[in-house]
């Protein structure tokens, strides 16, 4: 995201054009005066000292800056306001002081501070920290980019004039034009027979992350206070774990155990023989060194972060796109993920083990008889080479934690993901044409005689009514203890005859899909309430609930009431639905379009929380919700302000038929309304923000809704499908947006 703006921009070329560094731009020239010996040592930097202790007039400020060759180095005292003595950094909110200087520096100025409202602009000299000085010149420049012109401060940013403004526009859509015309639509063309997914394919194979590279030789790791060597594979680990001291993984003891044991695994024999406790081990030059790297990539010049960017465009070009049915197509994820340690979600078991390096060795390449073969790296070959037409992944490799798959497959706005989507939905759209007779089915079922079948119909029950995924067998200790609607244990329910003021309440508390717990209190039918307490009679906690139940059982039955159905789609129908009524009980067309996206999002929020799409309040919210109130708080002065311009205006042109004072009074009247626009927009914005800290609208917006119900009420509303969809969602749903009409019903 370009966030610099042109002023911005245009400090940056100033700055660039300045001969020599932030360092030697500004020297302080102490003036020579004779010590008073008073009994004290003399300080180490008693020249620097003293510019700061006595306290001097502008002029004499200005005279002790030495020039040094160019003039736009000499600095003058300026009046500013006193909070410029802070400063905001670039993309945060918050604010702070600035850093005192180095302990080998001038010391603090407390003891001759200046006027509240005089403030000193002094770039230190031979300080070994040009980066830091740097980035306080160019904050200077960019806090006030101004010329002083017979008094009136008169900015330098260039404005852009309206033909330039129109240009511009021209110029995207045109681009906009290009890209359309440039895109495959696949959705007009006739499909392949079932099965086929594509008849050519040839690709570059999957880019392999760098060699590690160890570290320098004054980075050292330490055991019970001594210096130790590592071997490579040992220092490499070492070095995951220093890179994540930050985080509070490193202080979970699960995490720790299971990276100490993974870490003994990689080390030498007298490595293990020597380092026997995580707790003796000193990583802290590792994680300083860590930190420094990340340091410099933040400081990279422009020029060096243009290097950097048009090298791993030539990686994307090779590696990131394929040719698929003579079309080029975007690849979606063509980097293998490098080494590192495994994190998870929640509480997971297995947060802190190792995720190996993968190597060509372990990967299957699919691609077509007649194309290329992908070469593997010097000195490798593949694990084996397919050409199967009937699946969707162009290389696949199993990672060594959890044993699961890994596939690199195509971008989201593929022909292959597109038309898996567009099916996807299809199917969910044919079961609104029988979901009433399938529920007629499983109420009668709650019935039987067969156990098997009433256990069957309380799960659709849950299934269908409180959109729960269905859940997968695992095997004991292999993954984190997740669960799923069929997988469901006894310990996982509470039955309450009565609770706050309902009858038959079953209370769910339980880990599902990426340890994101599920609580939830809910009254169900007498008849589903009086079977769980039948599966539950003579069962320990850990048993399962649905004991001859599981969730192939469950899909092949729903398989033979509607072909392709399974109870994933239950999920994505019940979402769309969901979504879908919301809009029609929520949307008003005489709102405005910031009140039209405030009930769009309420619609999503509802399909959210019944999805269970839940997340952490993000870090920054409450200080973002801060800086918000406080722009609220500024537009209501400023409406305050221009009511009361607009009363005046009213007083002075009463009774008048001067059309000076008329014009005013209407300028006034549009800067009212401005302001009430503006304000009401952001008090939109502060309630959508508040509702939706803890609620994660986009995994319901990107899997489970479909896209056709939002473009078709984006036209019915005249809400521009971008305030909804963003570039990746807009080119993903591609065909939605291209077929659908104002008319649409899911």
């Amino acid at each position: 995201m370009a966030e610099d703006s042109n002023s911005e921009k245009a400090v940056e070329k100033e700055s660039k054009s300045n001969p020599g560094s932030s360092e030697d731009a500004l020297v302080v020239k102490p003036k020579k005066k004779k010590a008073k010996a008073k009994g004290k040592a003399k300080p180490q930097h008693e020249g620097k000292e003293k510019t700061h202790r006595k306290m001097k007039t502008p002029k004499e400020e200005s005279m002790d800056f030495e020039d040094n060759g160019d003039r736009s180095s000499q600095v003058n005292v300026k009046e500013e306001p006193e909070e410029d003595q802070d400063f905001v950094p670039k993309g945060k909110g918050k604010k702070r002081k600035r850093k005192a200087d180095n302990t080998d520096g001038p010391p603090s100025t407390s003891e001759a501070p200046l006027p509240k409202k005089k403030k000193k602009k002094v770039a230190e000299e031979g300080q070994g920290n040009s980066a830091t000085a740097k980035k306080k010149k160019i904050k200077e420049k960019k806090e006030k980019v101004i010329k002083e012109e017979g008094g009136r401060s008169v900015s330098t940013k260039k404005k852009k004039t309206k033909e330039e403004i129109e240009a511009t526009r021209a110029l995207k859509i045109k681009k906009k034009e290009e890209e359309e015309k440039q895109r495959w639509r696949w959705w007009e063309e006739e499909k392949y027979e079932d099965g086929v997914k594509w008849k050519f394919l040839e690709h570059k194979g999957p880019y392999f992350p760098p060699k590690y590279q160890s570290l320098p030789d004054d980075v050292k790791f330490y055991y019970n206070g001594k210096p130790v060597k590592l071997s490579l594979p040992a220092e490499e680990v070492a070095l995951f774990f220093a890179q994540m001291l930050d985080h509070e993984y490193t202080t979970k003891e699960v995490f720790r155990d299971n990276f100490f044991r993974d870490w003994r695994k990689e080390m030498t024999l007298e490595e293990r023989q020597l380092i026997m406790d995580l707790n003796k081990c000193d990583f802290g030059e590792l994680h300083a060194f860590h930190k420094q790297k990340v340091e410099a990539r933040k400081n990279l010049s422009k020029e060096e972060k243009l290097v950097n960017k048009e090298a791993n465009q030539k990686i994307v070009d090779e590696y990131g796109y394929c040719v698929l049915d003579h079309h080029r197509e975007r690849i979606g994820n063509f980097k293998i993920e490098p080494p590192g340690l495994f994190r998870g979600r929640g509480d997971h078991p297995k947060q802190g083990m190792l995720k190996k390096r993968i190597q060509p060795e372990d990967v299957i390449i699919n691609c077509s008889k007649e194309s290329r073969i992908p070469e593997p790296p010097a000195g490798h070959s593949w694990k084996e080479v397919r050409h199967d037409n009937t699946v969707t992944w162009l290389a696949s490799w199993t990672e060594n934690v959890q044993g699961s798959c890994k596939y690199v497959m195509l971008n989201a706005n593929s022909k292959l993901k597109g038309e898996k989507d567009w099916e996807k939905y299809e199917v969910a759209r044919k079961l609104k044409t029988c979901v009433d007779a399938i529920r007629a089915q499983y109420q009668e079922d709650l019935k039987s005689k067969q156990m098997g079948t009433r256990q069957r119909a309380v799960a659709l029950y849950f299934i269908d009514k409180l959109a729960l995924r269905a859940g997968n067998e695992k095997e004991e200790g292999e993954t984190a203890d997740t669960v799923g609607c069929c997988s469901l244990r006894v310990e996982h329910i509470t039955l309450h005859d009565t609770l706050d003021g309902q009858k038959c309440v079953v209370e769910f508390d339980f880990l599902g899909k990426d340890c994101i717990r599920y609580y939830n209190k809910v009254p169900v039918n007498k008849r589903v309430f009086k079977n769980l307490k039948l599966f539950m009679e003579n069962k320990q906690e850990g048993d399962d609930l649905f004991d001859r139940l599981s969730t192939q059982v469950l899909n092949k039955h729903l398989s033979s009431l509607m072909p392709g159905l399974t109870a994933k789609v239950f999920r994505t129908y019940n979402a769309s639905i969901t979504l879908q009524q919301q809009l029609k009980e929520l949307s008003n067309m005489k709102d405005n379009v910031a009140e039209k996206l405030l009930s769009y999002n309420r619609a999503n929020r509802a399909v959210a929380i019944l999805c269970n799409h839940q997340r952490a309040p993000p870090k920054t919210f409450e200080q973002s919700m801060a800086n918000l109130q406080s722009k609220i708080d500024s537009r209501k002065e400023q409406l305050d302000l221009a009511k009361k311009e607009l009363k005046q205006a009213k007083k002075e042109a009463k009774g008048s038929s001067d059309n000076k004072l008329l014009m005013v009074v209407e300028k006034k009247k549009k800067a009212v309304q401005r302001c009430e626009e503006q304000l009401l927009k952001m008090e939109v914005q502060a309630t959508d923000r508040e509702e939706n800290k803890q609620i994660a609208l986009s995994t319901s917006k990107l899997n489970y809704l479909d896209p056709r119900i939002s473009v078709a009420w984006c036209k019915n509303m005249e809400v521009p499908l971008d305030k909804i969809y963003n570039k990746t969602l807009r080119d993903k749903f591609a065909w939605a947006i291209d077929m659908t009409e104002l008319d649409f019903v899911f």
